[in-house]
């Protein structure tokens, strides 16, 4: 007597063998479907055998919904989630009558389906039987844009190797300029055989036989505190690092999510810091500040890599990535470590393999619903209150220590509203009391560039005061570029009373005795009484008489600006706030909102409207 398991699994194989279509002249009834019900909260279907025949021989995956999937449904509206219409629904299955019902697990093993996990993305093989295991084809992570994988390439050596992406590759290089590596050659230095030089890595990549150097290790200071380990690749191994990723980058880019702005094209900070003012706008100003804890140096090697293959069909290339990643490096003292885990952070591969590792977790914030936004391993995720905070950290922390095999820095991290953290350098929060979103210098950013002015404008300063103005200058027309979406002018205001203030006592001690200071400020326009007054009035310090009412008035604003050159950063921001406001993309993006918005003027801007004639101003 067969139990109910064995008599479910002949009724199984017995539909099934009915169902197969019959050799050449003969004609078979239509296909029957087989269905088979689960116990417990799964459910199971059971493809016919005219789906089978139709995949060619590869089986299909089983379509299981848990109760868990039915539970994100009823999450809290605070967790600021998004669930698509029609997205991870069941399926409607039929009920199989009489005998017993056969579990998930059992109608696997019968059918010999395949099943794809995260932890396993190239699939296992369950209940195969007989000891023969099926063959799995190897999953390939799927596109939201399907026209634009199917349109790209393929990373092959012949397309690494070629003339034209190494002489691109070497340009990019030779622009970066940067430091030598171990073997110390410098970036000038190839110049004189670099003809020679590509035409020896082209045949050495092809045949097999480049060996990428070592890396040297170089530690610089962190802005929080500790330091920083870069590697340093030689010049060479430069150029193929940047050759791999002009080839590799195409073929990953267009499939990351689009809240990753990290290192990609025509994205960076200012897009990330306007879509962080589009959730806070939306409502959502609570965030959970995640910071991963050495991140660069704990990348999982093999992990990383089953990601390449899956994408990259080259072997010649997989082995080449295995052997930048395992280039040994050379501490400052000139030990030689072996490298088993991390990216070197600092040659030109490193940001792009970064955003491969950690488009897994952007993948899974968008499946959970997570409104975030992501620079590199910079990653904050906005919720509608604090509890819903406390409660994505830990289940995102569980993630990524579990399935990326990263460590999350739980000192740093923390949830918060968002103007009280930092995030690239600014300081997004809500004002509550007009509702709109204020981008400001962040207090690090703030000590950061009082530190900077220090070191250019020293008190020992032995050259001509334009010579240090001239070097500042160059410092602070590209600072202010960068922190040029913020919205308020009043730390710029405040900065340039500071410069101001430290470039007159430079001035006040170029001058050294008091009876020249007296004759400069009287030469400046200062009533004599006044000047002598000022100067011999008890014994000050240079710091102390730069602010006083004579020395302001001689060396005014319009002074430094004309005489010595000294930009000013609030007059420098609304210049550059009315230049980006008159292109309406880049007015889109002060504003942070999409494209396709009404071309309104942005809030914030001080100037005139460069849409407006100045006659009808």
């Amino acid at each position: 007597m067969q139990c109910g398991t064995e008599r479910e699994r002949s009724a199984v194989e017995a539909s099934t063998r009915g169902a197969e279509p019959a050799g050449s002249g003969e004609t078979r009834s239509p296909f029957r479907r087989v269905r088979v019900k689960a116990t417990g909260s799964h459910e199971v279907r059971v493809l016919t055998w005219r789906d089978l025949s139709a995949s060619n021989g590869r089986f299909p995956s089983v379509l299981i919904e848990n109760e868990r999937t039915k539970m994100k449904k009823g999450r809290e509206k605070s967790d600021g989630r998004v669930v698509p219409d029609g997205r991870r629904k069941a399926v409607a299955t039929g009920t199989s009558r009489g005998g017993k019902a056969t579990t998930a697990r059992e109608a696997t093993g019968q059918l010999r389906l395949t099943f794809e996990t995260a932890d396993s993305p190239q699939g296992d093989v369950a209940g195969t039987g007989r000891g023969e295991p099926l063959p799995v084809p190897r999953a390939v992570p799927k596109s939201n844009d399907t026209s634009s994988t199917s349109t790209s390439p393929e990373a092959t050596m012949e397309r690494v190797a070629s003339g034209g992406n190494l002489t691109r590759a070497w340009e990019h290089v030779a622009a970066n300029d940067g430091a030598a590596g171990p073997d110390k050659q410098s970036v000038e230095a190839m110049r004189g055989c670099i003809d020679e030089t590509l035409q020896a890595l082209r045949n050495d990549l092809l045949a097999g036989r480049y060996r990428p150097g070592a890396i040297r290790r170089v530690w610089i200071p962190k802005s929080g505190g500790g330091q920083r380990g870069l590697g340093i690749p030689n010049v060479v191994d430069r150029i193929v690092q940047q050759a791999v990723h002009q080839v590799l980058s195409p073929l990953y880019d267009s499939d990351f999510h689009g809240s990753s702005h990290g290192f990609r094209p025509g994205r960076s900070c200012h897009t990330a810091i306007a879509e962080a003012r589009q959730h806070l706008l939306e409502g959502y100003e609570w965030v959970v500040d995640l910071d991963l804890e050495k991140f660069f140096d704990r990348v999982h090697h093999e992990r990383l890599l089953a990601r390449l293959g899956a994408r990259v069909r080259d072997d010649r290339i997989l082995t080449l990535l295995r052997r930048m990643l395992k280039a040994k490096v050379v501490m400052p003292d000139g030990v030689v470590v072996h490298t088993e885990e991390g990216t070197p952070q600092g040659g030109p591969l490193s940001p792009l393999l970064s955003n491969i590792v950690l488009d897994e977790l952007d993948r899974e914030l968008a499946e959970r619903g997570h409104r975030f936004v992501r620079y590199a391993d910079d990653c904050n995720i906005y919720v509608g209150s604090e509890r819903a905070g406390h409660r994505v950290m830990q289940s995102v922390t569980r993630f990524l220590e579990s399935r990326l095999r990263l460590s999350v820095n739980r000192a740093k991290s923390a949830v918060a509203r968002s103007g009280e953290r930092h995030f690239l350098g600014f300081r997004v929060g809500l004002d509550a009391s007009n509702g709109t979103v204020e981008v400001k210098l962040s207090k690090r950013s703030r000590d950061r560039i009082d530190e900077k002015i220090r070191q250019l404008t020293p008190r020992t300063w032995g050259q001509s005061i334009e010579g240090c103005v001239r070097r500042l200058n160059t410092y602070l027309r590209g600072w202010i570029g960068f922190f040029r979406v913020c919205t308020s002018g009043s730390a710029f205001e405040s900065l340039d009373g500071h410069l101001r203030r430290r470039l007159r006592a430079m001035l006040l001690k170029h001058w050294k005795t008091k009876s020249t200071i007296a004759r400069r400020l009287i030469g400046l326009g200062v009533e004599r009484d006044a000047a002598w007054s000022t100067v011999y009035a008890g014994n000050r310090s240079w710091w102390a008489l730069s602010h006083t009412p004579s020395v302001d008035w001689a060396l005014r604003n319009r002074v430094l600006g004309k005489r010595y050159g000294l930009v000013s950063l609030e007059k420098r921001w609304k210049e550059l706030r009315r230049e980006k406001a008159a292109g309406p993309e880049q007015q889109l993006l002060l504003k942070g909102i999409s494209a396709g918005a009404s071309r309104r003027r942005p809030k914030g801007c001080d100037g005139p409207d460069p849409g407006v004639p100045k006659s009808r101003m």
